[in-house]
């Protein structure tokens, strides 16, 4: 009977009691293998070249050196998958931006999760780690402003945006480019609580166009980018002519909340024809239902490619079931959507 391969996990972190907690747990899946533990970037450097993990896990505070610097040393010479294990603070992203796959919040970081709700939430993330391609992190070319007279006032149009693993960079780099004359843009990443307003105080600081973390009953408007918050939905709404977002809890759907199916479901209903669906990086099917009744309802869809999706798993699921009219290279996605809203 053929056996699957085990995944070999390097564990690092300072603490010695969080470290062989967090060893022992992940170990207890039947795929894992922890092959080694480090408490520091030094001890880690070597362990990676004796035991040639298939991913890393990585504290950020640390002596010696601070993982995000380690991440941005380690990942030219040794690409290697890496989930960071952290506090609750906007840290996990710089240490995406350094290279690392994901993120999972350590137990006393006040999210109210304890040590078994973090090992299962490691697990998973260590799994999806295991099958990313570590290149596709960085896209080439990213970053450069459109110049132009924007898109209109934007006022009946939306655009909503779907995306995992990957996705924080992935639609920051979609973000940065666009003039702030663009229509309201809806966006779901799956992402814990408090760190979907930290993501978008990130996004706002580095973006022309305002980002804020939705609360209920926002309104959509022109030149403003909302981000489902953590743990709830996030639907859009017409009332007397104006456009809004409820945020609401309910059931998790395909195991996520915040859903990209509920958000791009209610956007096909509400908006038809007017509407850009774009569906990003990420492991699973969440998304590809939603963005093939926006297609049906009218409205121009994009999927990333695969070459530069870190996980081409939403991606291919909305592309296969005939969601994606155009299937794109991350770096032109940003140009495509504003001629889109132009008709340049």
């Amino acid at each position: 009977m053929r056996t699957r391969k085990k995944i070999k996990v390097l564990v690092v972190d300072d603490s010695l009691l969080f470290r062989e907690s967090l060893a022992r747990g992940i170990a207890a899946d039947p795929i894992i293998e922890v092959v080694a533990t480090a408490a520091d970037p030094y001890e880690a450097r070597d362990k990676i070249l004796e035991f040639e993990p298939d991913v890393m896990t990585l504290d950020v505070e640390m002596p010696k050196m601070n993982g995000i610097e380690f991440l941005r040393r380690l990942m030219p010479q040794y690409p290697l998958p890496v989930v960071v294990v952290s506090g609750t603070d906007g840290v996990v992203f710089d240490a995406i931006g350094a290279g690392a796959i994901d993120f999972v919040a350590k137990p006393d970081s006040g999210r109210n999760l304890g040590m078994e709700a973090l090992i299962n939430e490691l697990v998973v993330k260590i799994k999806i780690a295991s099958i990313v391609k570590v290149g596709n992190m960085k896209a080439p070319g990213m970053g450069r402003k459109i110049i132009g007279a924007g898109a209109g006032n934007g006022k009946n149009k939306i655009i909503a945006i779907g995306a995992s693993t990957g996705g924080t960079e992935a639609i920051y780099n979609i973000l940065k480019p666009l003039p702030l004359e663009m229509p309201g843009i809806l966006v779901v990443q799956h992402m814990p609580p408090v760190f979907t307003k930290l993501y978008a105080e990130r996004l706002n600081n580095s973006c022309r166009m305002e980002v804020l973390e939705a609360k209920n009953m926002d309104r959509v408007l022109p030149g403003r980018v909302l981000i489902a918050p953590g743990d709830s939905h996030m639907r859009l709404k017409i009332i007397e002519n104006d456009y809004y977002v409820e945020c609401f809890k309910g059931e998790k759907v395909k195991g996520h909340r915040p859903s990209i199916d509920i958000l791009f479901e209610s956007v096909a209903q509400c908006m038809g024809g007017d509407s850009i669906g774009i569906i990003l990086t990420g492991m699973g099917y969440d998304g590809a239902k939603g963005l093939l009744s926006m297609k049906k309802k009218g409205a121009a869809t994009i999927g990333q490619d695969e070459k530069t999706s870190v996980v081409y798993g939403m991606p291919k699921a909305a592309y296969d079931v005939g969601a994606v009219e155009y299937q794109l290279p991350l770096e032109e996605i940003p140009n495509r959507v504003y001629k889109m809203m132009t008709g340049r």
